[in-house]
């Protein structure tokens, strides 16, 4: 049978005998399937920092649309899947949501291994992306009613805490496996990679403004208008190599000819019969072009060089499509287990799609409470899914134009991994010592972790000696958010304690306003760089946005006679201080039986 007609957690007798062993069954499987969700969900976040290198011709403020895009896809489906296991339970939700997520990955898989996929094609397979940010607001609900109150922090912290490693297993394991040709020439061949940077002291370029009667021009700033007059040769070896050609006192051109010693940068690639690329080999060579990555030498309208740098550059293959493919099998492997062995509860109380809204009633006030948690939960897992999927691109526009600028999926990892295991083991702490206090001293937590991006300088850094104070400030931020996280899993069913069909919804509720979170950071990061030079208006914005969500906190369920205190299992919360009557008559209000 795939529905259980009997289930009471809260009997210690029936869970001793019939209620542990499915439960933490359950918990087992759906957790590996919302690992592969998360990483499905962030795989746009680690390719996107990869699209250039093969040839993609995407604007900064495109890339982080890009990976934007899947948070907001998660954000309108988890609305959806808020309701989902009340009225359909377990099995069938999380079964289907497991399977379906096998469209975007092959997708995204071939579309990359074609120059001509347009933007909008990759904002497609993006949106449905998606779809493993979406169903968490199924799996959360679903532990949640499998488990005695007590435990109910435990378990969720485990299953949230271990899925976020699907944030780090993507952008971990994708700098490698697109190393190699995993599955073989049956998925198609590789693509050129393209890597270069700067050889410090190679030339002395001197520019004068554009126009001769400006006045005031500087043209070591950035985008200022000036040509480039001379350009001196300074190291022997490139002397011979880089020719330079001049008319009417301008530089008009600067190319690379092959010497004995220096080559101009080739692909060295082999085709079959039919002109697919199915190997690169390795080459290393010398290109002239624009002191941005993946730039040509930079000419204004009259045809004057405006701007040019010598680079040291790398070709060789790699299979950017292997981080899609290899979640397949996974996926497959987690449909047949959700299949066999997941079970539905059959007594929820729910009360159809219509009944789910009414968290937003005012019924025991739960309209109030609804929208506090959502506040407080976009500041905490809100936070921590949109940071993960903006940190490779922040490390990439940030430090990405220093020489020796580091590789954004080597540290991107780090953040996504540090919150999801202090995620999972925190939990049976705000357990007991109640999940509003652990929320109250996190924000806080975040809030300085803010401060000290911003007044430190480390988001307008100077040299790349910054980057890992950089670094240090994101993975403090990632671990705060962890934290509160864990805490939330506790808070919220207490707040909702009179109803365990509310207390679900209000996880999967509050999930699916958190999942627009790597939609609205990495598009307000982006959109903070680009239109101003830097982020920290975001992070100055967000840091007052915290500030507001510690208050919220604070006021209703952390000081003392607040309205729905939960000061864990050892002093209790407010529901366990209200007598036998005062329980019943809010159960009836809630059943409009009152």
């Amino acid at each position: 049978m795939s529905k259980i007609m009997k289930w009471e957690p809260e009997d210690p007798q029936f869970w001793k005998e019939h209620g542990s062993g499915l439960a933490w069954r359950t918990c087992g499987i759906t957790t590996f399937s919302l690992v592969s969700s998360f990483a499905t969900w962030f795989v746009m976040s680690a390719v996107v920092v990869r699209l250039p290198n093969i040839g993609f011709k995407f604007s900064t403020m495109e890339l982080f649309w890009l990976a934007a895009i899947p948070g907001l896809a998660s954000g309108i489906l988890r609305l959806i899947h808020s309701f989902f296991i009340p009225v359909l339970g377990t099995r069938p939700v999380v079964s289907i949501a497991t399977i379906i997520k096998l469209i975007p990955m092959v997708w995204l898989g071939f579309a990359v291994q074609d120059l001509n996929t347009g933007f909008w094609t990759f904002i497609i397979i993006g949106f449905l992306s998606g779809m493993g940010g979406g169903d968490f607001s199924s799996y959360m609900p679903s532990t949640s009613i499998f488990f005695p109150k007590r435990l109910q922090g435990l378990a969720m912290g485990i299953q949230a805490g271990i899925g976020n490693f699907g944030v780090s297993v993507v952008q971990f394991v994708t700098p490698w496996i697109i190393t190699f040709a995993i599955f073989g020439a049956a998925v198609g061949g590789p693509q050129i990679f393209t890597k270069g940077d700067v050889i410090k002291g190679a030339i002395t370029v001197t520019k004068v403004a554009e126009d001769p009667t400006a006045v005031g021009v500087d043209c070591k700033k950035k985008d200022a208008k000036c040509v480039v007059t001379d350009i001196v040769v300074n190291k022997p070896e490139l002397a011979a190599a880089i020719v330079v050609t001049k008319d009417a006192g301008v530089v008009k051109d600067v190319v690379v000819q092959d010497t004995d010693t220096v080559k101009a940068i080739k692909a060295d690639v082999v085709k079959d019969a039919s002109g697919k690329i199915i190997a690169v080999n390795k080459t290393e060579g010398i290109l002239v072009g624009g002191t941005a990555p993946f730039t040509p030498v930079k000419k204004n309208a009259a045809g004057a060089v405006t701007d040019v740098a010598v680079k040291n550059v790398i070709k060789k293959g790699i299979w950017v499509q292997n981080a899609a493919f290899w979640y397949i099998p996974w996926l497959i492997i987690a449909f047949i287990l959700s299949m066999i062995f997941l079970r539905s509860i059959g007594t929820l109380k729910g009360r159809g799609f219509k009944g789910q809204f009414e968290i937003l009633s005012k019924r025991n006030r739960a309209l109030t409470h609804s929208w506090n948690c959502t506040i407080t939960y976009i500041a905490s897992f809100g936070s921590f899914s949109g940071y993960a999927a903006a940190f490779p691109m922040m490390i990439k526009v940030i430090y990405g134009g220093f020489d020796g600028a580091p590789d954004p999926l080597q540290y991107a990892y780090l953040g996504p991994l540090i919150g999801g295991v202090i995620r999972a083991v925190t939990g049976p702490i705000w357990d007991k010592l109640g999940g509003s206090i652990g929320m109250q001293y996190t924000t806080i937590g975040q809030i300085l972790g803010c401060l000290y991006l911003i007044f430190g300088g480390y988001l307008t850094p100077a040299g790349l000696e910054q980057f890992p104070g950089f670094v240090y400030g994101m993975l403090w931020i990632f671990l705060m958010t962890g934290i509160n996280n864990a805490a939330t899993f506790r808070q919220y069913p207490i707040i909702f304690a009179y109803s365990a069909s509310k207390g679900a919804q209000m996880l999967g509720w509050t999930g699916a306003w958190a999942a627009f979170g790597p939609f609205v950071f990495t598009s307000l990061i982006g959109g903070s760089i680009t239109g101003y030079g830097s982020a920290i208006p975001f992070f100055a914005g967000i840091a007052i946005y915290y500030a507001y969500s510690t208050i919220i906190n604070w006021w209703y369920y952390t000081r003392k006679g607040c309205e729905r205190g939960d000061w864990g299992n050892v002093k209790g919360t407010w529901w366990d201080r209200l007598s036998d009557a005062e329980k019943e008559k809010i159960k009836r209000i809630d059943l409009q039986k009152a």
